[in-house]
């Protein structure tokens, strides 16, 4: 029995990762209706206020479900939000069992659902694959217990750890399968921020637009309001919105020409050398509901991050180029002994192109 759980709730991950870049700040749920070893249902979260995978599931199926098992990767809802709770839907179905991937962290469902379920009389398992459950749905499980984003510090060097030549110049380091897979990763995130410096020495867009999926809202660090106002990141306001962080060193004047082009600022505390401090700006966003971050730099944003120790996992391609002296991927962190180096958990080595990519977690 474990084994044929296990195969369908990998069957409902499957299902679940089609919701991915469409559903934040909800998780993404994947669901299966099993009878006598056959899938009568199945369905997914599709996008955020949709219905949920289990409703989804059951109409599909179309049939009585009286004696059948439902496989859900996360622990159903049992509140009032977007849509109705799922729990209350399943009992009316009258299933025979409930077997759950992983409990649901948010404090309006945690455990709840499971108690509910088991006081109808319905036999109910939890933890099944529940280690990959929860990887799946890493940043709202993050997001929800911190109240903060989940931050993705991603990257591309040569293989002697320069972001850029002494000039500067970057365009292309990494290889265009590279290039699609960081796209790829802009999609799947909430918002993707960079530096002033990027801004003005690359002039990005920041969008997606090398594979399919939704625009993150553009986040630039910008401590003094110093950006040029024919700026990419401050066009196309229809098809993805921008947020300066700032702090009250910028001039009012700059400040209210960008807020007449739509641009949102937002002001926050300096930090100790006056620029924007991050701690503040993360909680600023988890207010949002933005649950995830994709910061692409550059290496004094990079540093910042890793030396206050804000970054969940880091995403770095590596390309076979040597260049010799030039900008360093990650500035001093004040690490003089080699215990004390940041140490990557979980992590995973893959090709794209000729680079190889390294995706691992802080412990």
């Amino acid at each position: 029995m474990e084994r044929l759980d296990e195969y369908y709730m990998q069957r409902a991950l499957h299902l679940a990762r089609k919701g991915a870049g469409r559903v934040s700040p909800n998780p993404m749920v994947g669901a299966l209706i099993v009878r006598n070893n056959r899938i009568i249902g199945k369905g997914f979260h599709e996008r955020f206020g949709g219905n949920h995978a289990e409703i989804n599931a059951i109409k599909e199926a179309g049939e009585p479900l009286k004696g059948a098992t439902f496989y859900v990767t996360l622990e159903p809802c049992t509140h009032y939000g977007k849509t109705p709770p799922c729990v209350k839907r399943i009992i009316e179905t009258r299933p025979s069992r409930v077997v759950i991937g992983t409990e649901d962290p948010n404090p309006l469902v945690s455990g709840k659902g499971i108690k509910i379920l088991k006081e109808n009389g319905i036999k109910t398992e939890i933890g099944i694959l529940e280690e990959n459950c929860r990887a799946l749905n890493e940043k709202f499980f993050h997001f929800i217990q911190t109240k903060r984003p989940f931050v993705t510090l991603k990257f591309a060097q040569s293989i002697d750890g320069r972001i850029a030549t002494t000039t500067g110049h970057s365009q292309w380091i990494s290889s265009q399968p590279s290039l699609r897979l960081a796209h790829k990763e802009r999609a799947l995130h909430d918002a993707v921020l960079v530096g002033l410096g990027t801004v003005l020495k690359d002039d990005p867009q920041l969008t997606v637009r090398l594979v399919r999926g939704r625009n993150p809202i553009r986040i630039i660090l910008d401590s003094a309001l110093k950006i040029p106002l024919n700026a990419a990141v401050l066009r196309n306001q229809d098809m993805a919105k921008t947020l300066i962080a700032t702090t009250t060193r910028g001039s009012l004047k700059k400040r209210l020409r960008i807020e007449k082009m739509g641009i949102e600022i937002l002001t926050i505390g300096r930090n100790l050398k006056g620029g924007v401090n991050l701690r503040r700006l993360l909680d600023e966003l988890g207010k949002r509901s933005i649950s995830s971050v994709l910061v692409e730099g550059g290496s004094s944003i990079i540093t910042s991050f890793l030396r206050e120790k804000l970054a969940n996992r880091m995403l770095v391609v590596i390309a076979p180029k040597i260049i010799g002296k030039g900008i360093e991927a990650v500035g001093d962190l004040r690490i003089m002994k080699i215990d004390k180096a940041l140490k990557l958990s979980h992590w995973k080595v893959s090709q794209k192109g000729d680079d190889l990519i390294i995706d691992g977690r802080f412990e």
